[in-house]
């Protein structure tokens, strides 16, 4: 069920009513879409999914070439997907884990603009790195390292906390009531 704005809706049902503070007449009614009413659409879903991934490995890429530039002649997959380069013991390995956990707060400001609801941020940011321990299995086997584990489990957790405080912020913000007003 979709409401649209307008000043008169008593065809509508009562819960797409939103009244004014000012008085509870009819030409004061203020109607708007509220977020429970979407339709369940498993191609946006995926298109999520997919944009939301792909501008992970993208951010993970840039801050790769930034931080592990001048320190390896030529950057790779294996940073991206092989377990054994997230190490504690050079400082290579430091550069790698500092680029993930940076990627995980990159990957939280593009929720807010591709899922926009604090109450998928976690399904969102444990699909991607579901998928991605999918993309490491698959490149260089199951992740034995304990490091590896630790940085993407944090990662995940930065991830979906950050982007949650981001869109309730968001979803907090006080909508301005001056573009509803008809100028007679």
């Amino acid at each position: 069920m979709l409401c649209r704005f307008g000043r008169s809706g008593f065809d509508l049902p009562r819960k797409c009513r939103i009244w004014t503070r000012t008085s509870l007449s009819p030409s004061s009614v203020i109607l708007a879409m509220f977020y429970g009413t979407a339709v369940w659409d498993p191609w946006l879903i995926v298109g999520q999914i997919v944009c939301l991934q792909c501008s992970y490995y993208l951010s993970l890429g840039v801050l790769m070439m930034v931080f592990l530039g001048l320190r390896v002649p030529r950057l790779s997959l294996v940073y991206f997907f092989d377990y054994a380069t997230l190490t504690t013991s050079t400082v290579t390995g430091w550069c790698v884990i500092a680029s993930f956990l940076l990627t995980s707060l990159a990957g939280a400001v593009y929720m807010i603009f591709l899922v926009e609801r604090a109450r998928k941020c976690l399904d969102f940011s444990a699909t991607l790195y579901i998928i991605h321990l999918f993309f490491c299995i698959m490149y260089g086997g199951w992740p034995s390292s304990i490091a590896w584990w630790v940085v993407n489990g944090t990662g995940l957790a930065v991830m979906a906390l950050l982007a949650e405080y981001l869109c309730i912020k968001r979803e907090q913000r006080e909508i301005p009531m001056d573009r509803f007003h008809s100028r007679v």
